[in-house]
């Protein structure tokens, strides 16, 4: 009787810590946390927590589960990404993010296909939050992977749309990352700039080793020789904050189109660098008006002392799975991802949809400028450093979309 009773006990204890494992969902996050760019993926981990934290407060998915984000550490490098995609199947989770570096990202979308293809019931979804290369969701597209950043010829798009109609800009230099999403930007560029404005020159077209570059002096001064009157970057990390401030220290006096000014570290690096010189296309920032995520930019702030929220796309990116995870009622990735093809819905920047057709988020666009905290356009200083950015341009989701070459195969 005795050993029953310890047997039914024991078999109740199994089942309690199986029931609690399985409350909880468990999304890998794989980008570099040590490195070059160990700055840009913690910033990219704590965005991940607060989201998945925000959705856990509202009660979590599928009647209370909580979802956990689980770091991995794959040092910006597609070989390690490799490694770690292993240690997920191994560890049986079911969801990865991953943002920094397009390379990585093709890496793990031929991973995560090969993967499910062999191993139907334990399926993962990619979910893929800030790399820039249009061919992710073109030439390598998947029903296993989505892309929750506007791409380079989306942002260019919207870019040159606006650079177009600004004669002052003549003379045009393009540096870039010497790799997938450098390349891509480059391409775009010399694509669409000149039919829009065909009397505008491309003065430089130049690409930099990834991570390696520590002195931008050589580069600045090729660009001042050029004459170029405006630099486009889609720098990030390092690569951007060393660039501009080279840049400042030479006295270069050009302007500069980026996609990632506002993020960690480098508005430190630009300090006190003139109004109207260092531009951004992004998603959101933090001096929009109206905002609908001032509150959670503040208790952001609060919780990571000397980090400041920026990247809206990561809450998308939760908000969205949390949400097909409960259209779909299951954690299956399979039928989450049905969920989430074709799903509209109401993000921090407006009103978002993901194309079924290639798995692509179509969202708005906002253009700004790095000036002076002047309590009604800049309201918010960034980094302490007296400056922040100024909405220019407000892009509708229509305005930055392009035709997509995706021949997707659906399981």
């Amino acid at each position: 009787m005795l050993k029953a009773i310890v047997r039914t006990l024991a078999a109740s204890a199994v089942l309690a810590s199986a029931g609690g494992a399985a409350a909880q969902v468990k999304i890998a996050y794989i980008d570099p946390l040590s490195g070059a760019f160990a700055s840009i993926g913690d910033f990219g981990h704590k965005s991940f927590v607060a989201a998945a934290d925000d959705v856990n407060a509202r009660g979590g998915v599928l009647g209370g589960q909580k979802l956990e984000i689980v770091p991995m550490d794959n040092k910006a490098s597609p070989e390690e990404s490799l490694t770690l995609f292993k240690k997920v199947t191994d560890s049986g989770i079911r969801f990865i993010v991953q943002g920094q570096g397009s390379g990585a990202a093709g890496a793990l979308i031929d991973a995560v296909n090969k993967w499910n293809e062999r191993n139907p019931d334990k399926s993962v979804l990619f979910l893929n939050y800030a790399s820039n290369d249009p061919e992710l969701t073109n030439s390598k597209c998947s029903f296993w992977y989505y892309s929750f950043d506007a791409h380079n010829l989306m942002k260019v798009e919207a870019l040159t749309n606006y650079m177009a109609k600004d004669q002052s800009i003549k003379k045009v230099f393009i540096l870039g990352q010497d790799y997938a999403h450098g390349q891509q930007m480059a391409k775009a560029v010399t694509s669409m700039l000149p039919k829009k404005r065909p009397d505008v020159q491309i003065v430089g077209n130049d690409l930099h080793p990834f991570g390696k570059v520590k002195d931008f002096s050589p580069y600045v001064a090729k660009i001042k020789a050029s004459g170029a009157d405006t630099v486009i970057t889609g720098n990030w990390g390092n690569d951007l904050a060393l660039l501009l401030r080279a840049s400042k220290e030479a006295g270069l006096n050009t302007r500069f189109y980026t996609y990632f000014a506002a993020v960690r570290g480098t508005p430190t690096a630009l300090g006190d660098m003139p109004d109207n010189t260092v531009y951004q296309i992004t998603e959101w920032h933090r001096n929009l008006s109206p905002n609908k995520l001032d509150k959670f930019a503040d208790d952001y702030a609060k919780r990571f002392p000397g980090l400041e929220f920026s990247y809206v796309r990561i809450n998308t990116t939760i908000q969205m799975l949390a949400e097909a995870i409960n259209k779909s009622k299951s954690t299956d990735p399979r039928q989450v991802s049905q969920a989430l093809e074709g799903m509209e819905f109401e993000a921090g920047n407006g009103k978002v949809l993901m194309r079924k057709s290639d798995h692509q988020l179509i969202q708005p666009l906002v253009l700004s400028v790095y000036s002076k905290k002047d309590g009604k356009d800049v309201r918010y200083d960034t980094e302490n450093t007296g400056f922040g950015f100024k909405t220019v341009a407000m892009i509708p989701a229509a305005e930055t979309e392009v035709p997509t070459t995706c021949a997707m195969k659906r399981p």
